[in-house]
């Protein structure tokens, strides 16, 4: 298993690199589907760097609880001062979410916006199949993340911008995945199912709503989260 990346020296940074180079796009696409979050009570949230999702969700639902898990020590902090108004309702994990094994499950709710392109296809097939066993039979996934569409768009904007990221990225933070995983194909194996879409930029982004599996996956969650160094 290769290491996973570090995002430590941006975690003070990271708005602003976001900021000066989509705007306001990247909240705007995490936030497409916040309406499904609404009534969900136990949220697992990974990779939501420095918790700006994280915060608002905690505002307009003052009921959920929400397990957030990053490997950098750093964004986690990030993550808690943000939501330190709502901080009972937040347990932070430090862990590579390739050997995730919930703490709480199980969940209605999961998160991952930007944080899939970091792992391979097989990576998310695995993660996925995790998570198929973690989940209540009603829960939703809310996926946020680039993509490359079949046009000339995808093609002559779309693909080049992907590549200077996985560049930028691998060269800040030791990032060693270069191609986008095909989340769809890994989802749909392990059970979930795509219930809602929408593009952004050209396709360029992309905000998705999966529901569980029917039936839970054998074989999984056989070792707590709480075996991990909580943050």
């Amino acid at each position: 298993m290769m290491a996973p990346p570090n995002f430590d020296r941006l975690a003070r940074l990271y708005r602003w690199m976001e900021l000066f180079s989509f705007g306001p796009w990247l909240m705007m696409c995490r936030c497409a589907f916040l309406n499904e979050c609404h009534h969900s009570r136990r949220a697992l949230a990974l990779g939501d760097g420095d918790g700006r999702f994280t915060c608002r969700l905690l505002r307009e639902n003052p009921i959920i609880r929400i397990d957030a898990v990053d490997a950098s020590p750093a964004m986690l902090r990030a993550l808690s001062h943000r939501a330190r108004p709502h901080n009972a309702r937040v347990r932070t994990y430090q862990s590579d979410a390739r050997s995730l094994q919930p703490a709480n499950p199980p969940y209605d709710l999961i998160v991952t916006h930007f944080f899939l392109d970091c792992l391979s296809t097989q990576e998310v097939k695995a993660l996925a199949t995790v998570l198929s066993g973690a989940v209540s039979p009603d829960s939703v996934w809310i996926v946020s993340d680039f993509a490359i569409p079949a046009s000339w768009f995808g093609r002559l904007v779309a693909r080049p911008v992907v590549w200077t990221l996985y560049s930028v990225f691998g060269w800040l933070t030791g990032l060693q995945v270069r191609n986008l995983p095909d989340h769809h194909l890994a989802l749909r194996q392990t059970g979930f199912q795509l219930e809602k879409h929408r593009n952004w930029l050209g396709g360029l982004l992309i905000s998705e709503v999966w529901s569980a599996p029917r039936k839970p996956l054998k074989g999984c969650c056989s070792r707590s989260l709480q075996d991990v160094k909580r943050s």
